[in-house]
């Protein structure tokens, strides 16, 4: 891996690298990757997403889950495109979430700025840090690790 900068990566692309699929694909764009080391994902909040139905009715709220795992899409994206693994059959997997706090409210209409950060990447294990940020505002912070495997293969 070298220090490859990669302007952008947009939704096709995303639909290459990760399985995720409406109402479930997360983040829109991945910007200013840095191969192995860091990249900056984009989440257009809208209101006609599913999970605003009951979370909440009067006053919807982006569940804090959903934008940890809007952060490890993000991380899937970068380490999928760091190591050329794009229709190798290959998954990266949620291993663990640690440190997380949730800051800020995030609701339909903002940009969900997702930082992730590389601690370590080596092997089949990586471990992360991610920031969602809402107009430079934290909303979400965390650790996360994943691990890289095969996928199941079609039958």
């Amino acid at each position: 891996m070298s220090d490859h900068f990669k302007e952008a990566v947009g939704l096709a692309d995303i639909k290459r690298m990760i399985p995720h699929r409406y109402p479930f694909l997360l983040v829109d764009r991945v910007e200013r990757m840095v191969e192995g080391k860091s990249a900056v994902g984009i989440k257009n909040v809208t209101a006609n997403e599913p999970h605003f139905e009951g979370h909440f009715p009067d006053k919807a709220v982006m569940p804090g889950v959903l934008q940890v795992e809007a952060l490890a899409q993000t991380a899937a994206v970068m380490v999928v495109n760091s190591l050329d693994l794009i229709d190798k059959g290959m998954l990266v997997y949620f291993m663990s979430i640690d440190e997380v706090k949730f800051r800020r409210v995030v609701e339909p209409g903002d940009v969900l700025e997702l930082h992730v950060e590389t601690i370590r990447g080596r092997g089949k294990v990586w471990k992360f840090r991610g920031e969602a940020k809402v107009n430079g505002e934290l909303a979400t912070e965390c650790v996360f690790a994943a691990m890289i495997a095969p996928g199941e293969s079609e039958a």
